[in-house]
């Protein structure tokens, strides 16, 4: 008899679906689910093939926003901006989130309608180094609207040494130079040592602000990191040659400053303008299967 007339025995079905009755207010009215049982193989399945699990890695600068949706195999890129009124406005200004309702609104709009209705995702959220504490208590409140499960946060430059697939056992010195913000950041066994940053970038640039500026901007913060280490790190770090990401990788004339004032080789990431978010991927992909975000129910505190 062909299998799809072939009568079930009682016993011959799913062990364990369950009906699990949700409280009103949790994600919306009072409704009956079915729901299978966390086996060790769903939980750790690639993304693209796990039903259950949903994340998303973000990036967050002040001139764009880039995130990755897990699953969808692309990177949505669009202006850090948003339209409360009648005209427009940018939550993000130079690595700090000076709008925490405007950035939810923002990631709303881009992400709400692309993630599962009911998904409860995993969010990794690159942060500029020196902003600390304040830039991610207000990413973790913006992203809240995406009713995450689970919220990480990562360095920018770490995120860009992960896309780089860079050894992070040597001492690695990472140069992010974005839209309005630029970093250097020395990481020592991937965490970080050292970092300078100054409140310039590519789109600065104009007639009274040369290009040439954020070349110098970098070699200067360069030669005072150099300058204040007691070690050899930096020293070491330099010879390999500073790791570039950014928009600003991109543009010759910063680059060739650089490389003139430093006298070191540069080694520019592919696509440099999205690595952080790629990386912030990365780390996505390996908290997937990580203990700590694979449970049922939301840990009460966000990891850092």
């Amino acid at each position: 008899m062909p299998a799809r007339h072939r009568p079930r025995a009682p016993g011959d079905r799913a062990a364990g679906p369950l009906l699990r009755p949700l409280p009103a207010g949790a994600g919306g009215r009072t409704m009956t689910v079915l729901r299978r049982p966390r086996t060790a193989l769903s939980r750790h399945r690639p993304w693209p093939l796990c039903r259950q699990c949903s994340g998303v890695a973000l990036d967050m600068g002040s001139a764009r926003t880039r995130a990755w949706v897990a699953g969808r195999g692309m990177i949505l890129d669009v202006p850090t901006v948003t339209f409360p009124g009648a005209g427009a406005v940018y939550p993000i200004q130079r690595g700090s989130i000076v709008d925490t309702q405007g950035t939810a609104r923002m990631l709303d709009r881009l992400l709400g309608h692309r993630l599962p209705r009911f998904a409860r995702p995993v969010v990794v959220v690159t942060a500029p180094v020196l902003d600390g504490l304040a830039y991610r208590t207000e990413a973790r409140t913006a992203v809240e609207v995406l009713r995450p499960r689970t919220v990480l946060t990562v360095p920018s430059a770490r995120a860009v040494a992960l896309a780089a697939g860079a050894d992070l056992t040597r001492p690695l010195l990472v140069m992010d130079i974005g839209a309005h913000l630029t970093e250097v950041v020395l990481l020592v066994d991937g965490a970080v040592f050292d970092a300078r940053r100054t409140a310039l970038g590519t789109g600065d640039i104009d007639d009274a602000t040369p290009s040439a500026w954020i070349g110098e901007a970098l070699a200067d913060m360069t030669t005072s990191m150099l300058r204040q280490d007691g070690t050899s790190l930096t020293v070491d770090a330099l010879g390999r040659g500073p790791l570039l990401a950014g928009g600003g990788a991109l543009r010759p004339e910063i680059t060739c400053r650089l490389a003139d004032r430093l006298h070191v080789p540069l080694r520019a990431v592919p696509a440099p303008h999205t690595a952080a978010v790629r990386g912030a991927a990365k780390l996505l992909e390996a908290a997937h299967t990580h203990p700590s975000t694979t449970g049922t129910d939301p840990p009460d505190t966000h990891p850092h």
